[in-house]
């Protein structure tokens, strides 16, 4: 790797480490890098650490199931992850059952509208359609439309507006027609 490969590098685990995100896979050409955090509370690995594997390894890199994970430890990941704020009451469980959720298909940033100020796509209470748009999660400067998959009714959102979202993480939560 040479050193602009490495800044850019450092850029994207200081976004991951901002953003939260325990896990994520890169690969460009024949470079494929893998790395996840072991906690809620990321901590920057050992670049240095994770440069001599990359640079270790022939022409080729191995496939990401093979790479060495990169775990970060530190004293600060060992203290409790703050709990979501979103909880739901053992009176609404029965009615959640029947609930389909909308997942992220991608690791982002959710937007619940197509640009600030404007209104949302979507609110609670609101009917929509199979392929409707629901939201927009922005994944490495792209905006991605995330389309309902069930007819319904909106009757959760778990994430909030700018929030950086995991992949398979709830969205939205449809009571199906």
């Amino acid at each position: 790797m040479n050193s602009e490969e490495m800044k850019e590098l450092e850029e994207l685990i200081e976004f991951l480490k901002e953003n939260k995100i325990g896990e994520f896979d890169l690969e460009r050409g024949d470079l494929k890098v893998r790395i996840k955090f072991a906690q809620e509370n990321p901590v920057a690995p050992d670049l240095a650490a994770l440069a001599k594997i990359i640079a270790s390894q022939p022409q080729a890199m191995p496939a990401p199931s093979v790479l060495p994970e990169v775990y970060a430890h530190s004293a600060a990941a060992a203290s409790p992850a703050p709990t979501p704020a979103v909880s739901a009451a053992p009176a609404e469980a029965d009615s959640d059952a029947n609930l389909h959720v909308v997942k992220s298909p991608i690791v982002g940033t959710f937007y619940e509208s197509p640009s600030p100020g404007s209104a949302p796509f979507v609110k609670i209470g609101d009917q929509v359609e199979i392929g409707q748009i629901l939201c927009i999660i922005e994944a490495m400067k792209l905006m991605n439309d995330i389309e309902c998959d069930a007819a319904g009714e909106i009757v959760k959102r778990f994430v909030q507006n700018g929030q950086p979202v995991e992949y398979g993480q709830s969205l939205f939560a449809v009571r199906p027609r």
